[in-house]
């Protein structure tokens, strides 16, 4: 109608120019009137007026112009009746088309009432406020810009109309005020922004497409750059990649990918308003917006390099969360992402504060994902190299969940675990080492399974990891401290199957065999006081020490006193495993000395072994004794002596002579008495624990319920 308006305003026939009142009450009458040809035809005759008044050099002619506006207004536009609405309405557009380049000068008169009626009840009246809007529009051009932000706020109103007529006006309309930015060099949209912000949230499908639209639009004019209010509807343009309309969710695509197309070719964007966005859109719940967020996450990390410093723990929780995505293409964005900014971090120069990064790892130390606790695991082994003195610093706020993190379920998160332990061992104090030891015992003491399924593989990483001899001497000074008899003693027992049988513990195993060497160091000898103090906790597994440490004559001694333990299942029990343990390669060389019946330590090996025989249960009997069955028997052995047996030479390696001197003159003497001494105080201590736990059942000693 718009274009029918404006022909129709250069046929009009002239009209007699004397007035009383602007507008007649005929003309005011067919105005309002329900017949559309009649509305039309009085809207003609407004225009033509208008237009003489505007041409007229009469100042009295031209102070017409906005009595006749008003009038169009009050009494028209905000009228109670549809029809005389409608007519204010077409009667608005002809006023402008009069005033053709003057429109400008009466546009704060002409827009209000004409947006006004884009709220209306009847959609005729949204319709003919639309076409209204349209013909002022066309006429004043870039003057309507002044009121970019109203007409804005109304297209978002008529796009969004349940009436198809009114979508097709607006539609209209938008291409028009679109034409009028694109050539303008005026159009503010630091004013505009803001707007777009306000709308770029609402969901319905119709605005979005606007919106969208006008982005698209207004990064294509060379002298407004987007890119610098990108961090105000890029959230806005991310989640209408979720729409459920396709066109929607194609033009948002478009429109992201020439953003990021723009971002990698413009020499500085300030990219770090813009993460906190992709980080929240890499948690979103549609495939296809994780990725193309997890894209820009990647670039990012690329392009921005350590001008993100700042970011790098946001962007750290976002990669994280990608690498253990559901779709492989965004975990391998992720895994790409990763690499990324772990590279980076390490080779930032200067200190990197870890304080946020360690808080993010630590979060995600307890993902249920496998993938994203491994990748937080490498990133505090890297960060523990790169920073040993800021996370040593801090050790306190993020132990507990590397501690914990030994119960996972997967095997690898562990020992990656006890990889990082290890590391940040390598920075601590002893007294610090001793306590992270201590919180790792502590753990088994709490979590019987943990010990039960983890505890070997624990300690014998730890052992790889580390020195096996630093780990079992501070083990043993920890439980030596413990209240828990029980635990210590399984604990023991734990501890000496891994000495037993492990690889990784065979330069322990060499320091212990030693240790009774006529040449053995203070060292050594300490080594073995400190670990049979602590095995004494586990009788079985103190005599298991001493045959290790080739100490029969301390072995012989302490097989004699198990006569005064209590001989419990588990005692038997313990007793079988140790005899399948001879067996064993670890104990090839006692199973050769067997044959050494003139040897001076014979004696003593063989009242070993014969006093654990007669301690066997039967089937484990036979197996022992076979193997005693093909040695000498002992009474030959000891009737037939080849050589007097010096007193301190009961370990095999005191055959030895250095420079005709009798190594067991040099050596440094281990006090078998005290470790013995020891023995039974560490036992009593267990038999008094038994037998007050006995006690606090018995309801002998317990108070009357009376």
């Amino acid at each position: 109608m718009a274009d029918q308006l404006i022909t129709a305003s250069s046929s009009s026939s002239s009209q007699d120019r004397e007035f009383i009142v602007p507008l007649s009450q005929n003309l005011q009458q067919r105005l309002g009137d329900r017949q559309y040809e009649k509305r039309k035809g009085a809207a003609l005759e407004v225009e033509n007026l208008v237009k003489q008044l505007s041409e007229s050099k009469s100042p009295q002619d031209k102070d017409a112009i906005p009595v006749i506006i008003d009038l169009l207004e009050k009494k028209f536009t905000r009228s109670v009746n549809a029809n005389f609405r409608k007519g204010g309405l077409i009667g608005l557009a002809g006023t402008a088309i009069g005033l053709m380049h003057n429109a400008e000068l009466y546009l704060d008169a002409l827009i209000p009432p004409v947006l006004h009626c884009f709220d209306d009840s009847e959609a005729r009246v949204r319709y003919y406020a639309c076409e209204s809007l349209y013909n002022i529009v066309k006429v004043a051009r870039g003057a309507i810009l002044k009121y970019f932000n109203q007409i804005f706020d109304g297209l978002c109103k008529l796009f969004a109309d349940v009436d198809t007529d009114v979508k097709n006006g607006a539609h209209l309309l938008d291409r028009l005020v679109k034409d009028i930015v694109t050539e303008s060099e005026v159009f503010d949209v630091d004013m505009f922004i803001p707007l777009l912000h306000k709308h770029i949230k609402m969901t319905n499908p119709y605005i979005r497409q606007l919106l969208v639209g006008w982005i698209t639009v207004l990064d294509s004019v060379p002298d407004i750059e987007m890119l610098d209010w990108l961090p105000e509807f890029l959230d806005g343009l991310f989640n209408m990649l979720s729409d459920g309309n396709r066109e929607i969710r194609q033009a948002a695509d478009s429109a992201l990918s020439e953003f990021l197309r723009e971002i990698k070719s413009t020499p500085f964007v300030d990219l770090g308003p813009m993460v906190s966005i992709l980080v929240s859109q890499c948690q979103s719940k549609e495939r296809f917006t994780r990725l193309t967020a997890a894209t820009w996450v990647h670039d990012f990390v690329v392009l921005g390099k350590e001008r993100l410093v700042r970011f790098y723990a946001d962007l750290l929780g976002a990669i994280l969360n990608c690498i253990s995505d559901a779709e492989g293409e965004i975990r391998g964005v992720g895994e790409r992402a990763n690499t990324e900014l772990l590279a980076l971090v390490k080779a930032t120069a200067g200190d990197v504060d870890s304080l946020p990064l360690m808080a993010k790892l630590s979060t995600e130390l307890v993902s249920p994902h496998i993938a994203t606790r491994l990748a937080a695991l490498a990133w505090i082994s890297m960060l523990l190299e790169k920073e040993p003195a800021q996370l040593t610093a801090q050790l306190s706020s993020f132990l507990p969940t590397l501690l914990n993190t030994l119960n996972d379920t997967a095997d690898q998160v562990v020992s990656l675990d006890l990889e990082v332990l290890a590391r940040l061992s390598l920075n601590l104090k002893p007294v610090e080492f001793s306590n992270l030891l201590r919180a790792v015992i502590q753990l088994f003491a709490t979590d019987a399974r943990l010990l039960e399924k983890r505890g070997s593989l624990i300690i014998r990483k730890l052992c790889t990891l580390l020195e096996a001899k630093s780990i079992y001497m501070v083990v043993a000074t920890v439980l030596a401290t413990h209240d828990d008899l029980d635990f210590v003693s399984l604990m023991v027992h734990t501890l000496n199957l891994i000495l037993l049988t492990a690889n990784e513990l065979e330069q322990l195993r060499a320091i212990l065999r030693r240790s009774f060497d006529a040449k053995a160091s203070k060292e050594d000898v300490e080594v073995f006081t400190t670990i049979f103090k602590t095995w004494c906790h586990n009788p079985v597994s103190t005599f298991s020490l001493c045959l290790l440490a080739q100490s029969y004559e301390l072995s012989s001694s302490l097989i004699q006193k198990f006569s005064e333990i209590d001989a419990s299942v588990g005692f038997l029990m313990q007793i079988d495993k140790l005899v399948q343990l001879l067996e064993s390669p670890i104990f090839i060389q006692l199973r050769l000395q067997l044959l050494e019946t003139h040897a001076p330590y014979h004696i003593n090996l063989m009242k070993s072994m014969y006093g654990l025989l007669m301690l066997l249960p039967q089937e484990t009997f036979r197996t022992l004794r076979d193997r005693l069955a093909s040695v000498t028997s002992m009474a030959m052995a000891i009737s037939k002596p080849q050589a007097p047996i010096p007193p301190a030479s009961t370990s095999p390696s005191n055959k030895k002579e250095v420079g005709g001197v009798p190594v067991s003159a040099i050596r440094i003497a281990v006090s078998i008495p005290t470790l013995l001494a020891h023995f039974d105080e560490v036992q009593l201590q267990h038999t008094k624990q038994r037998q007050q736990a006995l006690a606090s059942k018995s309801v002998l000693h317990r108070p009357s319920l009376s």
